[in-house]
């Protein structure tokens, strides 16, 4: 009985400790599940390639890599340095500290708490620093610098050199949080002039700096050399030169040799604000993603743009001055079948159409079409802009020509956006295009009815209107207004480009925007499209102040393989001989 009565007690326990380890588990899974939620909600990315370190500093250990593709939830942060401890993807368990400028964050940094963790054992010592003679032992005490003296070339065996791995900002001081001073790419080299010992940036020489020195993040560098041989800096605050603002770039436009209308200060004002939304988008002239804009007034004639020195992929924008192309080779209305395929060129984008609309423009060919096209555009002073070969079809074979194609040069930058060799644009030569059947359309007058005379008539130019106020694509530029105004536009995207070109039609006047955004290999609509809409809703509150737009639109675009035109109103609007609208 004895024996029994133990087994009992023990079994008594046994069940509970059982019962307790499984509360206990539970209650640790629970936790550890929250954490991860709580830690998963905000993400990290490398932009290209970072490395880890043990700590907040780049001196210390190495413990491991990223790169783009991969986010890494963000476990801590440093209080005082701009760091980020990152967690296993799975776990989330610590696995190192990565500089801020290397990587991009998904979510509010500020939820992640402070963090002091050491990874991988502990941080290599520093390196004694050789401190200038100017720094104090004060950390927040104040620094002067001399002008730079440097080599007078880059290409020359400095002491110590780095190579820039990717594009990279060029910092006016140790941080993000200076100005930018220019952008370095791939490939450059630049004499390093010192290190700084809490941060970890090193010094450059830089010409185009005030004082002749800049700044860049070390880990984007491949140095050449031991940094610790040259002078460190220590100080937190630079005494540096004051950097004169760099003014925006909007100027004022005109068609060809005609001169600019004298912008008012309104419309500058309007034009500066357009700047600036854009490179708060991200896309910067200075970089590889950027973006070009026109704005003109059709009713003052005033017009300001930027990026127009540059080329894009003409993508389907281009279709615009094919099918202008096209009604100044054209006598008559079209016919049905005809206006079936300027609905699906316009509308619906379809390059078999296209191609048989620029056919028509060259009398049955379509080289020449594409020629008569780019004729058109020389003919009214647009000499950046050209279409030289028909549309791709896909899986088709291609149509030879029956000459040999032209490879047009001019004067904008055909490398930067990394252009189709034979359909270009510039925005404010498609801007100028749009004006003009704007013009022909309701004033009767302007470069097309002047340079074409008896080849266009005031009716097909407002069909051609018309047709692109049909556009079913409600987002671009035509999100950024409200949804009952009248706009014709005409959009166009490739993998690297976006685009898209209107005409607008509001209670308070008249107008005309083009934009393109470009960024290497591609670029994501949800990077894109909600600054082309800004902008659209910008320009239309500076026209209508007394009802703004208060939002952008969600807009959308119809799924692709839907459209098709015929046998719809529209055909029949395109057949008539005279159209009023």
């Amino acid at each position: 009985m004895r024996f029994n009565l133990i087994v009992k007690v023990m079994d008594f326990w046994m069940k509970r400790i059982a019962f307790f380890s499984i509360m206990l588990l539970i209650i640790f899974v629970g936790l550890h599940t929250i954490i991860a939620q709580q830690t998963f909600n905000v993400t990290a990315e490398a932009l290209g390639q970072a490395n880890l370190r043990a700590t907040t500093d780049v001196t210390s250990n190495l413990v491991g890599e990223i790169a783009i593709g991969t986010p890494y939830p963000i476990v801590g942060r440093s209080e005082l340095f701009p760091w980020y401890l990152l967690g296993d993807p799975v776990s989330g368990q610590p696995i190192g500290w990565v500089f801020a400028e290397l990587v991009s964050i998904n979510g509010n940094i500020n939820s992640v708490p402070y963090s002091t963790i050491i990874i991988d054992g502990t941080q290599l010592p520093l390196a004694t620093p050789t401190l200038l003679a100017s720094v104090q032992a004060d950390t927040d005490s104040v620094e002067t610098f001399p002008t730079a003296t440097l080599q007078p070339s880059a290409t020359q065996a400095f002491t110590v050199a780095g190579t820039v791995q990717g594009e990279v900002n060029v910092r006016y001081g140790p941080g993000i949080n200076y100005p930018r001073v220019g952008v370095a790419q791939a490939g450059e080299r630049f004499q390093i002039t010192g290190w700084h010992s809490q941060f970890p940036w090193v010094q450059i020489g830089y010409p185009n700096s005030p004082n002749g020195f800049a700044w860049i993040a070390i880990d984007l560098l491949d140095i050449q050399g031991n940094i610790f041989t040259l002078p460190a800096i220590a100080t937190a605050q630079l005494n540096l030169p004051t950097l004169t603002p760099t003014p925006a770039v909007i100027s004022a436009s005109a068609i060809g040799d005609s001169p600019a209308v004298p912008l008012s200060t309104g419309f500058q004002v309007l034009g500066n604000q357009l700047w600036s939304i854009v490179l708060e988008g991200g896309f910067d002239p200075e970089t590889s993603r950027f973006g070009a804009l026109f704005v003109m007034d059709l009713q003052t004639g005033e017009a300001i743009t930027f990026g127009s020195d540059f080329a894009f992929s003409g993508t389907s924008v281009s279709k615009i001055a094919v099918l202008a192309s096209m009604y100044a080779n054209l006598d008559v209305p079209p016919n049905q079948t005809i206006a079936t395929d300027i609905a699906n060129m316009m509308i619906c984008s379809e390059n078999v159409a296209t191609n048989k609309v620029m056919a028509l423009a060259g009398n049955g060919d379509v080289y020449a079409g594409a020629a008569t096209t780019t004729d058109l555009f020389r003919t009214v002073g647009l000499e950046n802009s050209f279409i030289t070969a028909p549309y791709i079809i896909p899986n088709a074979t291609p149509v030879p020509p029956t000459s040999p194609i032209p490879l047009y040069e001019t004067e904008a930058n055909q490398e930067k956006a990394n252009v189709d060799l034979s359909n270009q644009v510039t925005v404010d030569e498609m801007g100028w295009l749009l004006a003009s059947v704007y013009q022909c359309g309701y004033q009767e007058s302007g470069p097309l009815i002047e340079n074409f005379p008896g080849q266009f008539e005031p009716r097909e130019c407002r069909q051609l209107i018309h047709v692109m106020a049909n556009n079913n694509v409600d987002a671009l530029l035509k999100a950024g207004v409200p949804a009952d105004t009248r706009v014709a536009h005409k959009h166009g995207w490739i993998n690297d480009t976006h685009g898209n070109a209107a005409m607008f039609f509001t209670p308070g006047g008249d107008y005309v925007i083009v934009m393109m955004l470009h960024q290497p290999e591609w670029l994501n609509f949800e990077e894109s499209l909600p600054v082309i809409a800004e902008v659209s809703r910008t320009v239309y509150n500076y026209y209508n102040p007394d009802t703004p737009q208060e939002f952008v639109r969600e807009g959308f675009i119809p799924e692709a393989g839907t459209c098709n035109f015929a046998g719809t109103p529209l055909v029949g609007d395109l057949m008539q001989p005279v159209w009023d609208q």
